[in-house]
């Protein structure tokens, strides 16, 4: 199995022409059934080798973390942040193979984060020393992501670093609004939570305006950080609406719930990402579920709310570039130009 990524190394190394490559493309879309542009693709398995390296990378990343935390706790996070950066050499850089780059990338950014985290903790369990052991953590981390992508590049690393720097930010926060050692308030956590997830979302629509097509590593950056930031958005937005409560949400609620759903929905149509529709799936099945039960049908809801949702999903996939293209034309030609083109979805071949 072959990447855009690939091909685009084929041609640069004179293997292939750039016309015949594009040549496959069309084909490969034709084979599909569906335009190329709308597939959203990205590489994480390029054979079953993926699976069999990745489930050694983590046994081994598991023992040396261990061994480590038994001769002294700091010691884990240390060891496994080196040896993922280890055999990222050469499972990442010279092999190139994409699950265990996408493991080892989170585990390394994740040991760079856990170590101050551990540090402080042991000079000072609880108070100001841990909060800035992880503060230190996000900012470390930050800046390890983006040495692990100039060496490695593997596009996991970006969305892992400003994961990293909104973490950084909302820690900070968390400590400075609660004295480092009170309960955050939602209500000084969520908007920043969602000033983090927006910020994050227009470093994706970067990434995303410098591939238009979709044809090379730079796309899937911006796929990992619109599956980061998906969730920073919605989660605040359908907390505010009570999701979380335990509470029904009422009949008003759920409505609001389906209306920002449908907006979702909307734009990730204009920018051909589902990442927004995935993320607040599970809130619009309860919004959903909460409207049908209004209506007497408890029994029954749950079945027909996995009915009416799975229904609608798969109609949209199957309509994705038809109603893609409907919502771009109701945008400024301005900012359509800037997103990747509209593409129809190639006839039925002959029989």
């Amino acid at each position: 199995m072959y990447s855009d990524e690939d091909l685009n190394s084929a041609v640069a190394a004179g293997a292939i022409s750039a016309d015949a490559a594009k040549a496959l493309r069309a084909h490969v879309a034709d084979l599909r059934q569906i335009a190329h542009g709308d597939e959203e693709s990205f590489r994480l398995l390029t054979s079953f080798n993926d699976i069999f390296v990745t489930v050694a990378a983590v046994i081994l990343l598991i023992a040396v973390g261990t061994l480590g935390t038994l001769i002294f706790e700091p010691l884990g996070a240390l060891f496994v942040g080196a040896a993922a950066w280890g055999l990222g050499e050469y499972f990442a850089l010279r092999r190139r193979m994409a699950l265990p780059s996408v493991v080892l990338t989170i585990a390394f950014i994740g040991a760079v984060v856990a170590l101050p985290a551990f540090l402080a903790d042991l000079a000072l369990p609880h108070g100001p020393a841990e909060a800035w052991g992880v503060i230190v953590g996000g900012l470390l981390a930050t800046g390890a992501a983006w040495l692990h992508w100039r060496r490695f590049k593997v596009p996991i690393a970006i969305a892992a670093g400003a994961a990293s720097a909104v973490l950084l930010v909302v820690i900070a926060v968390m400590a400075i609004t609660t004295g480092y050692n009170g309960r955050p308030e939602e209500a000084v956590m969520l908007p920043v939570i969602t000033i983090g997830g927006l910020v994050v979302f227009g470093f994706a629509m970067w990434w995303d305006m410098q591939d238009p097509q979709r044809t090379t590593r730079r796309s899937d950056v911006a796929f990992w950080l619109h599956l980061l930031a998906a969730p920073l958005i919605a989660h605040p937005l359908f907390t505010w609406f009570g999701v979380f409560d335990g509470a029904a949400l009422g009949p008003a609620g759920a409505i609001a719930i389906l209306v920002i759903y449908v907006a979702l929905g909307c734009v990730a149509l204009a920018i051909d990402r589902r990442a927004l529709l995935v993320s607040a799936l599970a809130y619009v099945l309860a919004a959903v579920g909460e409207l049908i039960e209004s209506f007497g049908a408890v029994e029954a809801g749950f079945a027909v709310t996995m009915l009416v949702i799975g229904s609608a999903l798969l109609l949209l996939s199957a309509a994705w570039s038809q109603i893609r293209a409907a919502v771009v034309s109701l945008l400024p030609a301005s900012l359509a130009a800037k997103l990747p083109p509209v593409e129809t979805a190639p006839s039925p071949l002959p029989a």
